[in-house]
């Protein structure tokens, strides 16, 4: 009851606690009772009636009522459906909403099985936990933004040779190289030490396994060694001109070297034999690969060995296997215009052929010989191809070494270099581990990306920066 004073306030005078809970009780069995055009006129009436107080708090209380937390009233099914359709950052933006929100978003395997797909990950659909993938996907975003930030890599150098450094080859965590020091040198990239190091010819080229290495040398020979002893195994002699490149199989007894005198030589890699000499290319050999088919089609089947050569304006095909008295089944270029010339760093996985020339990056279907695609940037004329996977290609020039991101043809990183020894044949530079250009998954992002050698002799290492 309100009444009136005689300087005009107002004073009031509450209902006692006991006679309040038996007034509120009657109204709201009265207002339960209504019908609902007569609960609406009653709340109209008395919101009227309310001073600031109380409307404050009708709106503080009607924010919390008419709110619905969905996640938690819907079935589990709908709610992971509804949160496929949000972007990866407002995800882990809901996740901190409440501790019901990040649990059921953290347990949406798809969802960040997709986020890490749009970064270029790997995903082993055998691991069902979406706790993994989340822990994936944040990895993910740190190591994309170093990327991005030229913060992904570091650098070191290997010091060993007295002269120039000419030939590079790299495999499960070795770096062999060959220098005009008349020396080859095996390196653990991860320590920097040298694990062997064995006198033999200049070399242009080298190849190695756990026994030998194979080296082609300025003098028109190749050369197989033994890691052990140091000793020559293996002579071939019949080149005349520099060995650029060779490549072997153990399993075929087979050596392929590619040389200055336009000819491939296939030889038979125990006895030094020469099987075979394949001629055609009518510029210096710089690249052979010998590699086993893993398509069909009308010239070759799958676990056929295919044997790639590459000179300045053309790459030849040529079958290997028992009968080495091949025909070349294709020869592939990109111009008619002898003015534009094909980079040495060829590559063929037993599905496609890639290799760059002035024009840009090409791909070549094997099964048919078509060209799948042509990669170009601004200046691919300066730009060269180190590697090229699924996913992402690894590419250089005179001071950057790029990472491109193949599905939207971007670059998307990169790393100064230093001033390097330059080749036209393309031997002393190469990529490390390649696993990560079909996708990376947050393990294979280790290890040597790129090595080249320097003025001083020694070589030069650019590496993944480990994880912080």
């Amino acid at each position: 009851m309100l009444v009136g004073s005689s300087t005009g306030d107002f004073s009031r005078n509450p209902m006692e606690k006991k006679d309040f809970k038996t007034w509120l009780e009657n109204i709201s069995n009265t207002f339960v009772s209504l019908s609902e055009s007569q609960k609406n006129e009653t709340l109209d009436h008395l919101i009227s009636l309310s001073g600031a107080v109380q409307l404050r708090h009708l709106s503080n209380n009607l924010e919390t009522l008419l709110k619905r937390d969905f996640l938690r009233l819907l079935p589990l099914e709908l709610s992971f459906y509804l949160l496929k359709w949000l972007d990866p950052q407002t995800l882990l933006t809901c996740c901190l909403v409440c501790k019901q929100w990040n649990k059921v978003i953290s347990a949406c395997t798809e969802v960040w099985q997709a986020a890490c797909r749009r970064l270029g990950w790997q995903i082993d659909d055998s691991i069902p936990n979406a706790l993994h993938w989340k822990r994936v996907y944040l990895k993910a975003v740190i190591r994309m933004k170093q990327l991005k930030d030229h913060e992904a890599f570091d650098t070191s150098s290997l010091i060993g040779h007295s002269a120039r450094v000419y030939a590079l080859y790299y495999k499960d965590g070795l770096l062999c190289t060959g220098s005009d020091d008349l020396s080859a040198k095996l390196w653990d990239v991860c320590t920097g030490q040298c694990v062997y190091g064995i006198q033999t010819h200049t070399c242009a080229t080298v190849k190695f396994d756990e026994q030998k290495l194979v080296t082609g040398s300025f003098d028109n020979t190749v050369a197989c060694w033994e890691w052990s002893s140091g000793a020559k195994i293996q002579h071939f002699r019949g080149h005349t001109g520099a060995v650029f490149s060779v490549d072997y199989n153990d399993e075929l007894d087979i050596l392929i070297s590619g040389s200055a005198d336009f000819t491939v030589k296939v030889w038979a890699l125990s006895t030094g034999v020469c099987l075979n000499t394949l001629t055609g290319h009518t510029e210096w050999v710089t690249k052979v690969i010998l590699q086993k088919s893993e398509v069909q089609s009308v010239m070759h089947s799958p676990g056929d060995y295919i044997l790639l050569s590459a000179d300045k304006y053309e790459i030849k095909i040529w079958p290997i296997g028992e009968e080495v008295n091949c025909r070349c089944l294709k020869t592939l270029s990109v111009s008619e215009d002898r003015s534009i010339s094909l980079q040495p760093r060829l590559q063929f996985d037993g599905k496609y052929i890639v290799c760059s020339s002035d024009l840009g990056l090409y791909q070549w279907d094997f099964a048919s010989y078509d060209i799948l695609r042509v990669i170009k940037t601004a200046d691919f004329s300066n730009m060269s191809l180190l590697s090229f996977g699924e996913v992402f290609a690894l590419l250089f020039d005179n001071h950057y070494l790029y990472v491109m991101d193949l599905r939207t043809e971007k670059l998307i990183g990169r790393w100064p270099l230093p001033a390097y020894r330059k080749s036209k044949r393309g031997s002393s530079f190469l990529a490390g581990e390649t696993a990560w250009l079909n996708g990376l998954d947050g393990k294979n992002d280790v290890g040597l990306v790129f090595a080249t050698s320097m003025p001083d002799h020694s070589i030069h290492l650019v590496l993944w920066k480990e994880h912080g």
